[in-house]
């Protein structure tokens, strides 16, 4: 019976992330990025992947500060969600629709997303984390944002042309997720107050991050598990499934570069920051060093490594371009790495 509620309440909380995101966290974060008149790309790879990583943040963060040694958590769900951002969402953004990147930003975004993954797996493989290591990790950030920043002043590229009647006609929404959107609306401000719905986004994601960490805890104690291939696998895809849905509305409009910049400054976002922010309170809070040991963690995070190479190389042959054979490759590819974890189970 307990396995029950833990899974339920995962479910739910999965859920109410997703709408919560979808609805009011990046809704809002559009109207902030407009205000700051961010190009789309700009938008994608930093407003936009802070919004719709923010659950990943939260769970690695409660994950290193819960006493008992839990953060496998909270680098397993980083990790996975890397995984499943580069190859399930740019996957079923290919499905989606063909579109030909703008070379710029994306050899922006797979460079610093190399570095970030390069510290990922220095830190896995010496067994632990530093305060130095946290450190670096945000310094890189900030460099990417400036990056990103002036990256157009450098190499000079235009945003992906859309209009709105490009936007595919919604059909209506299923019956549950209309009554958690009303459930929702007398949570939330009204829309004009984008500033405040931010504040109040994070604050439910914040909470609901929680939930999920205490349930997965007890879902991999029940079934005798290793937390890491909870947080690699469930917590990871469970997630990411903002950046699914942000990814996809953008894609459909045929903002193609918005959308990958955003699965891709998502990931980027999710180890630089998603990591190194909870690590540096954790440590200036309890001293010392995080542990990250772990065959799993270390494998897959090779596997992520080997991903991003691979993903480079396919751009680099179908000339930037992304269709249905792309995405078919990466989403076989994730699939083949799921087989995998849950066959070593």
């Amino acid at each position: 019976m307990p396995i029950v509620l833990y899974s339920l309440a995962m479910l739910l909380c999965f859920i109410l992330l997703a709408r919560i995101v979808d609805q009011f966290f990046v809704v809002s974060l559009d109207r902030i990025s407009s205000d700051l008149k961010l190009s789309s790309d700009a938008a994608g790879a930093t407003l936009m992947a802070v919004g719709s990583s923010a659950p990943e943040l939260f769970v690695a963060l409660f994950s290193v500060l819960k006493q008992g040694d839990h953060e496998a958590i909270g680098i397993g769900s980083i990790v996975g969600s890397a995984l499943f951002n580069l190859l399930g969402i740019v996957g079923v953004v290919a499905l989606v629709r063909k579109t030909v990147l703008t070379w710029q930003p994306v050899i922006r975004d797979i460079l610093f997303y190399l570095i970030a993954v390069a510290l990922l797996l220095w830190g896995i493989f010496d067994g632990s984390f530093s305060m130095w290591d946290a450190a670096a990790f945000l310094c890189v950030y900030v460099i990417y944002v400036v990056a990103v920043v002036r990256w157009r002043k450098i190499f000079p590229y235009k945003d992906m042309e859309f209009t709105p009647d490009e936007q595919p006609e919604s059909g209506e929404e299923p019956a549950a997720s209309n009554m958690v959107d009303k459930m929702l609306g007398f949570i939330f401000p009204k829309a004009e107050k984008y500033y405040l719905v931010f504040f109040v986004s994070i604050v439910l994601i914040a909470g609901l991050s929680w939930v999920l960490v205490e349930s997965a805890i007890h879902f991999a104690y029940i079934l005798d598990i290793p937390e890491a291939i909870i947080g690699l696998t469930v917590l990871a895809v469970g997630t990411s499934v903002p950046d699914l849905i942000s990814s996809l509305i953008v894609a459909k409009q045929g903002r193609g570069d918005m959308a990958i910049s955003n699965a891709i400054g998502s990931n980027i976002f999710d180890i630089l920051v998603g990591l190194g922010l909870p690590f540096m309170i954790a440590m200036f809070i309890y001293g010392g060093t995080i542990e990250a040991g772990g065959q799993n963690l270390l494998e897959s995070s090779f596997i992520l490594f080997a991903s991003v190479i691979a993903f480079a190389l396919l751009l680099l042959i179908k000339r930037w371009k992304i269709n249905w054979v792309t995405g078919v490759v990466l989403l076989g590819l994730y699939v083949f790495y799921l087989v995998r974890e849950i066959v070593l189970l």
